[in-house]
């Protein structure tokens, strides 16, 4: 097995209804992010899925949060953009792209701080 990953991150503003405390009040975050893409064999270049290929496909997922209010956008009206809400709308988001007969989508991880943050794995994995 190959765990392949790649690191971003992405700039954005929340606030989390009805908690007691003043992350209620809208703030911001300078999220990172690292995707993991489990591979359990190689192509005939030796790679289980060219990082070109990972940051693209996570790029995209990942500019559709950057410099947004996190609470305004359709995945998170109804429920809080938590560091695991936004990691696992960031699982699903991907986890189409990344099937592949060699490779799928392992965990998403998501800090919200140099010292705080999750990994999301995803419901196949509980």
């Amino acid at each position: 097995m190959y765990d392949i990953f790649i690191k971003t991150h992405f700039a954005g503003a929340h606030h989390l209804r009805n908690y007691p405390g003043s992350c209620e009040r809208p703030h911001g975050h300078n999220w990172k992010v690292k995707v993991t893409v489990r591979a359990s064999k190689v192509d005939e270049l030796g790679m289980g899925i060219d990082f070109k290929l990972l940051k693209k496909i996570v790029n995209v997922a990942v500019d559709d949060l950057d410099h947004h209010d996190l609470n305004k956008l359709p995945p998170f009206q109804k429920q809080n953009p938590s560091s695991e809400h936004i990691a696992a709308h960031l699982f699903e988001t991907l986890q189409p792209d990344l099937q592949h007969d060699r490779y799928k989508l392992h965990c998403v991880e998501v800090w919200e701080t140099e010292t705080s943050g999750l990994i999301y794995y995803g419901p196949d994995e509980q």
